[in-house]
């Protein structure tokens, strides 16, 4: 509707699947400490994936005829990719945080993710048409 590419638009799903899992991780953590939610990180990871993932499956956006990059759907190498890359986001506000000692700038914790996302986002846009 929009002409943004669902490569694009999962790329950005995918992290905000990623940014709701570790704030809902957290907000267990300080809401029930005693329940040592740690031990159910990855159960809650994939439920978030899967309440996103089903409903697009049974709307039939995924799975459809000729929506592919490289082969993989769309809408799931995005998410994909969207992790991966705020995953790397956030390993490198840590990493700045570890060597530095202390943050460079306000707001570092969001900008390093966000900055990753928009990068890949980019990539894509301007590469993707080549990677069929």
């Amino acid at each position: 509707m929009l002409g943004i590419d669902d490569a694009i638009t999962s790329i950005w799903i995918g992290g905000f699947i990623l940014s709701f899992t570790f704030v809902m991780i957290n907000w267990l953590n300080k809401k029930w400490p005693k329940l040592t939610v740690n031990k159910y990180q990855l159960p809650i990871i994939v439920l978030m994936y899967l309440l996103v993932l089903v409903p697009l499956k049974w709307n039939g956006s995924i799975g459809t005829i000729g929506n592919t990059l490289l082969g993989i759907d769309k809408i799931l190498f995005g998410i994909t990719l969207g992790s991966v890359f705020f995953l790397i986001g956030v390993w490198a506000d840590k990493k700045v945080r570890l060597v530095k000692g202390k943050q460079l700038f306000n707001y570092q914790k969001v900008v390093f993710p966000v900055l990753a996302l928009a990068t890949i986002s980019l990539m894509i846009y301007y590469y993707g048409g080549y990677l069929k």
